[in-house]
């Protein structure tokens, strides 16, 4: 890898670590960053892999200095993350991934109406739930989205800054700083299957887990310091560009 496409490839990280800290999508940028300097497309997405753990983990430290974490549901979070996302990978085996497109892009455009029409989404916290049905529907969506994310992925920051927002009564940026701790297991269990198949170019992963560990630090701070609005226009930007991007692959099928 020449050193000038290294560098390239690190700046995508580094802002792909900044946007997902926000609200997801991260691997938008760096997925296709991976695929045009020539890494095979199971190489890319392993390598993606291999560098966002680094932006997750560092995205969900700063957000838990700051107090933004929900720690009381925390472990369930990230057990139900690690669990889901190895379901998820396991049924790749079974099921075409592909196959969901479709019911995700539905998903995505009633996601970003939701967030165009209802601009008061997400702007404070709600009415509190009691400590077990909130560890009990923390546990749900942890293994739904992380099974989602370790099945197909897309959009998956962003389902579930939605899902707390819903159904938890988060403000969106204590949704954003939730959504980490599963992001972060889900990561963890697909970046173990990825290198135990040796799939992962680390001496490509590492310079940019560098630069995604400084993007995700950099992503949380801006979230803390400006909000929901900034949260919401972030989110909002994202599952966007998640649509186009599968209305676009449906359509070159």
């Amino acid at each position: 890898m020449h050193a000038a496409t290294t560098i390239a490839l690190c700046a995508a990280a580094f802002a792909a670590g900044t946007i997902d800290a926000i609200a997801g999508g991260g691997g938008l940028i760096t997925v296709p960053a991976l695929l045009a300097a020539g890494l095979p497309p199971h190489i890319a997405l392993g390598t993606n892999i291999g560098q966002s753990t680094f932006g997750s983990f560092s995205a969900l430290m700063n957000f838990a200095r700051a107090g933004a974490l929900d720690r009381a549901r925390a472990p369930v979070s990230l057990g139900g993350g690690f669990l889901g996302s190895l379901c998820g990978a396991a049924l790749v085996l079974v099921v075409p991934p592909a196959a969901l497109r479709p019911v995700v892009l539905v998903l995505l455009v009633g996601v970003a109406t939701a967030l165009a029409f209802r601009p008061d989404l997400g702007s404070r916290e709600g009415t509190p739930l009691g400590a077990r049905r909130a560890a009990t529907l923390a546990l749900l969506i942890a293994i739904t989205v992380g099974a989602y994310d370790g099945f197909f992925g897309p959009g998956t920051g962003t389902f579930l800054i939605v899902a707390y927002v819903t159904w938890m009564h988060d403000a969106m940026t204590r949704a954003s700083a939730n959504a980490k701790v599963v992001t972060f297991a889900s990561n963890l269990a697909a970046l173990a299957i990825f290198a135990h198949r040796g799939v992962v170019r680390w001496d490509v992963a590492l310079p940019m887990a560098a630069a995604q560990f400084l993007g995700g630090a950099l992503g949380a701070r801006l979230a803390i310091r400006s909000g929901a609005r900034l949260v919401r226009i972030v989110v909002l930007g994202v599952v966007s560009a998640l649509a186009l991007k599968l209305a676009s692959d449906l359509a070159a099928r």
